[in-house]
């Protein structure tokens, strides 16, 4: 089979966390850590990709700023789970700038944002909807002979639906400047081996109709992977961290839970593989499945999450 580079999908998000009225857990950016795996900082080759991606995420406890957990009544706890649906899709260039491949990317997604829990100021589940939207106008790729590396800009734009008092946002009512940059470094002289991480740098407006204004965020994804069939089946060990470098800004009178004021953070790890979804004479795309159990968190939901992506590159790949 041809060796093919594969690339992981980045940036679709999920608003996994919304703040309803009255009551507010904690503030958090557009990143959702986790889409981003074992080749987090290598681009594919030229042309243009579909990317389908689903991600569901298993809240079970909710941790205050000292890592304990936060007691619930067993009638008042309600669910933390969360489903969200995107599509990316990307174009990458034969052009090149400064050395890299120009390529540029938009993600439209849905959300159910489903935290139907009385604590967090939902009394009903939201209904699937348009959530904010994700375009990366910049993302420039380098490929050396032992070691991948990308760097761009990414913009959240608040297009779902938000009030700064409702219980069904759907969107976090805030424009995200990301800037990103990382590498895969191959540890072999085959390419089997490799280890990844790509970092991500959020600042926020203030959120619409409001004075809130959410601290700056770093994210860091990536993994130890291993690659078989000259590349297209790939088993690896994902992670992210996530931590909020900044504090948040907001009213003095504004009510917060007790136990929940400060920089929020989480790490996680887990599993992942990617398989070729190819006939005899044509590699049609890849399938990226991804669990992590998250831990280590801080001002916010404990849980863990699984992600299913597609990648397909338009009309295939012939193979030799």
């Amino acid at each position: 089979m041809k060796r093919v580079t594969k690339g992981c999908i980045t940036g679709l998000l999920l608003i996994f966390l919304i703040l309803p009225a009255g009551v507010y857990a904690q503030f958090l950016g557009h990143n959702y850590p986790g889409d981003a795996g074992v080749m987090s900082a290598s681009q594919p080759e030229p042309g243009t990709y579909f990317a389908p991606l689903y991600i569901g995420y298993r809240g079970d406890t909710l941790r205050d700023k000292d890592g304990n957990a936060i007691t619930i009544e067993n009638d008042r706890r309600g669910s933390l789970d969360v489903n969200a649906y995107g599509i990316g899709i990307w174009w990458v260039s034969e052009h090149k700038i400064w050395g890299a491949n120009y390529s540029l990317m938009v993600a439209p997604a849905w959300t159910d944002n489903k935290f139907e829990a009385p604590i967090l100021g939902l009394t009903e589940k939201v209904d699937v909807g348009f959530t904010d939207l994700y375009v990366q106008p910049i993302n420039l790729g380098w490929h050396k002979d032992k070691a991948d590396y990308s760097a761009g800009v990414g913009i959240y734009a608040p297009t779902g639906r938000y009030g700064a008092t409702a219980d069904d946002n759907l969107g976090m009512g805030m424009w995200t400047l990301e800037l990103f940059g990382g590498g895969t470094w191959y540890l072999d002289e085959a390419k089997s081996w490799s280890f990844a991480t790509t970092a991500s740098y959020e600042f926020h407006s203030k959120k619409e109709d409001s004075d809130i204004r959410v601290g700056q965020i770093l994210t860091l994804e990536g993994g130890l992977g291993k690659t078989y069939m000259d590349g297209a089946v790939v088993v690896g060990l994902a992670y992210y961290a996530q931590l909020k470098v900044t504090d948040d800004k907001f009213p003095g009178d504004l009510e917060l839970l007790p136990g929940l004021i400060g920089k929020n953070r989480a790490f996680a790890v887990g599993p992942e593989v990617t398989l070729p979804l190819a006939t005899k004479k044509t590699l049609w795309g890849f399938l990226n499945l991804r669990y992590l159990w998250e831990f280590g968190v801080r001002n916010s939901v404990e849980g863990n999450a699984f992600v299913a992506t597609l990648s397909i590159p338009l009309g295939g790949i012939p193979l030799q």
